[in-house]
């Protein structure tokens, strides 16, 4: 890339205008670069060219569109969860995907937002971590109490403020519970031999079947499936590990353990049904969703379509989820059919790029050749090739934003000097004939005949004006040459009415003189300077 064409890429760099821009930093070989601060990675997001500068800031600005949406669900994910912990996974996904996303935008709020959420996580789960950690102080300092109902009625409420008190990550959560566990079974472990010394095996046994008893119905209404299953799971392997109890008693305690399992799992299985009938009555509506995209992938109209995809992302995400099993090829249907739509705007985009780069190397011959004649001295010729010129500019298309003001204003600019040349030399010719004060019939006839010319040429300079106004390119500088030509088709008027009232006095003269004396008219188009 030449020096100039860095100066360029860096020149329109400096007049893009998009949130988060602060964030980036283009090179002048074209990298463009995401920068680093506390929440965010740095990282190359595309390489730029001055070719390629416009499609791929808008395709990456479009893809920032997709992290923001992607963030944005989540937020209202998290918003709606009580238990934040079921989000960690997706917390620490969504990061990974904010350092790896190629696009541009304000990354800074997402990021900001990911570590909020990282960072009420790992709060939480310090308060739960401490909260447990009393929980296994107290049963330490119970393990050797000789209190032996008193201390086991603490270990059950140990056990249930255990569940409550919320997620640890399970390396440390099964450390300390081992530590409880180990008091418990330090205690029990002296409580069964105190027993065994009073001959009270059985009734060690009955005291641990009852604590896992009232345990399993402690959590029989819980709404908590996945960590009170594998609660349930759990005291019906330590249940396996107890031995018997009086027989009258075990019988009782075993139906009473399984009548809190089976109310726990009917729960579940309504909650789940429940469940599978909302996401089968989420999944029709997103089906619906993704006709409505595929019906749209293909259309032409490209900003009522762009808007017509922000509607659907937007009805997507205020649906609920669908059964996991379809959920990831109905999602697939959705991003193909925004993924067809928007490569085929982007091709239609550099087609009208390059059909634009067309119109400038047309355009370019013309004011090339308007340029030259802007000089020449051939005044019929060359004013009849400028008006051709104009015919020709007008039936070209627009060029690139970047080139058409100022290929414009040179173009009318050496219209206007070639013009102004001639009016000069037009009234050099006028001049001269008013200095030899022409007497003669036929000079009188000259100048008729060349005042009609002059009011001709006045009013194809008013007709060019007009139309050079209604071909005017939108831009910062339209209304100023707007306000140009109106000035010039101003002054044209005045001077049209000048050259009519002369017309009229010189045709009164030339009536005054006898028909004898006039001479044959000169054309003076092409005269030479005197």
């Amino acid at each position: 890339m030449s020096q100039e064409q860095n100066q360029d890429l860096i020149t329109w760099w400096n007049e893009q205008s998009f949130a988060g821009k602060e964030l980036f930093r283009l090179e002048e070989n074209g990298t463009l670069i995401l920068l680093p601060n506390s929440n965010i990675k740095e990282r190359v997001i595309a390489t730029i060219s001055p070719e390629n500068a416009d499609a791929v800031i808008n395709n990456l600005r479009e893809k920032f569109t997709a992290v923001e949406a992607k963030v944005r669900e989540l937020e209202l994910e998290w918003l709606e969860t009580e238990d934040k912990f079921k989000l960690a996974d997706k917390v620490a996904n969504i990061k990974e995907y904010l350092h790896k996303a190629n696009a541009i935008g304000d990354f800074e709020k997402p990021a900001l937002l990911v570590h909020d959420w990282e960072h009420t996580i790992y709060r939480l789960t310090e308060e739960h971590h401490a909260a447990k950690l009393k929980l296994v102080e107290l049963a330490e300092s119970l393990a050797d109490s000789d209190q032996w109902k008193e201390t086991t009625q603490v270990f059950r409420d140990i056990a249930d403020k255990w569940r409550q008190s919320g997620y640890v990550d399970k390396n440390r959560n099964d450390k300390l519970w081992n530590r409880v566990e180990a008091a418990r079974k330090a205690f029990h472990e002296r409580k069964r031999l105190h027993q065994e010394e009073e001959e009270k095996d059985l009734l060690v046994n009955l005291d641990l079947k009852i604590d896992l008893v009232e345990q399993a119905e402690s959590i029989a209404h819980s709404t908590d499936w996945k960590k009170t299953t594998e609660e349930y799971r759990r005291l019906t392997e330590e249940w396996k590990t107890i031995g018997h109890t009086l027989n009258k008693k075990n019988e009782e305690l075993w139906q009473r353990f399984l009548a809190a399992k089976n109310v726990f799992f009917e729960n579940k299985r309504k909650h789940y049904n429940e469940v599978q009938q909302e996401q089968e009555a989420n999944y029709a509506v997103k089906s619906a969703i993704v006709e409505k995209a595929e019906a749209l992938k293909d259309s032409v109209e490209w900003n009522v379509a762009t808007q017509g995809f922000s509607a659907l992302m937007d009805e997507w995400k205020k649906t609920g989820r669908v059964p996991q099993a379809k959920a990831d090829e109905l999602w697939k249907r959705f991003t193909d059919a925004q993924e067809h739509f928007f490569e085929a705007k982007r091709q239609h985009t550099d087609a009208i790029r390059i059909e634009q780069e067309n119109n400038y190397n047309q355009k370019k011959e013309i004011l090339d050749r308007a340029l030259e004649l802007q000089y020449s001295n051939q005044w019929g010729d060359a004013t009849t090739e400028m008006n051709e010129l104009l015919e020709e500019w007008k039936k070209i298309g627009h060029v690139p934003r970047v080139h058409s003001d100022k290929m414009w204003e040179e173009f009318i600019a050496a219209r206007k000097n070639f013009f102004t040349r001639k009016d000069a030399n037009r009234e050099q010719r006028r001049q001269y004939a008013e200095d030899q004060k022409i007497a003669r019939a036929a000079q009188a006839k000259g100048i008729v005949t060349k005042l009609e010319q002059d009011i001709k040429e006045e009013e194809e300079k008013i007709a060019d004006f007009k139309v050079a106004i209604e071909n005017i390119t939108p831009g910062k500088k339209a209304e100023e040459l707007r306000a140009h030509l109106q000035r010039l088709i101003e002054d044209g008027t005045k001077n049209l009415a000048r050259l009519q009232e002369k017309f009229s006095r010189a045709q009164n003269d030339m009536k005054a003189v006898p028909e004898a004396e006039a001479e044959p008219v000169v054309d003076q188009t092409n005269a030479v300077e005197p």
